[in-house]
């Protein structure tokens, strides 16, 4: 099986993550692991299974991101299997209710990424999944590394 691992990142904590995907999807596949200025949206299709993460920035993935996912033709991942994830604060430790309520409301880059997947038409095989880190700028919450490759296992064996 080939798989492809897109991700950006910020700070460095979706790097991480990603890497961690990358390691457990390794145990089964073959792997590349791609920043948005590495991929070509049409190779994407070439995959059996793509995985698309980003940092939270504004609700949605970063810029150079979404520009990937907007290039993608509308069934260009048709029969594709896919998957999307995110780091993200978690909304209930956010100090500010109002900044807890926009977050809440406005909500997170996987299901975004998730969305413009299933456009394309990839079969998104888990609910997107959001990695959670400390601060803005990380570091990563304890455990999510391990998390995230465990969510890579289960991608491995969904349908």
């Amino acid at each position: 099986m080939k798989a492809i691992v897109l991700y950006d990142s910020v700070f460095g904590n979706t790097r991480q993550i990603a890497q961690s995907i990358a390691d457990a999807l390794a145990s089964r596949a073959d792997v590349e692991l791609l920043l948005p200025t590495e991929a070509d949206p049409d190779g994407l299709a070439g995959s059996d299974l793509l995985v698309v993460g980003s940092p939270t920035r504004g609700f949605r993935p970063t810029e150079p991101l979404a520009a990937v996912l907007k290039h993608l033709g509308s069934r260009s991942l048709e029969g594709k299997r896919v998957a999307a994830f995110d780091t993200r604060l978690k909304a209930d430790e956010i100090d500010s209710a109002g900044v807890r309520f926009i977050v809440r409301t406005g909500g997170y880059a996987a299901k975004r990424i998730a969305d413009q997947l299933r456009r394309a038409g990839g079969t998104l095989i888990l609910p997107p999944e959001g990695f959670f880190v400390e601060d803005t700028e990380g570091p990563l919450k304890e455990g999510e590394l391990g998390r995230a490759a465990a969510w890579a296992s289960m991608l491995l064996d969904a349908k």
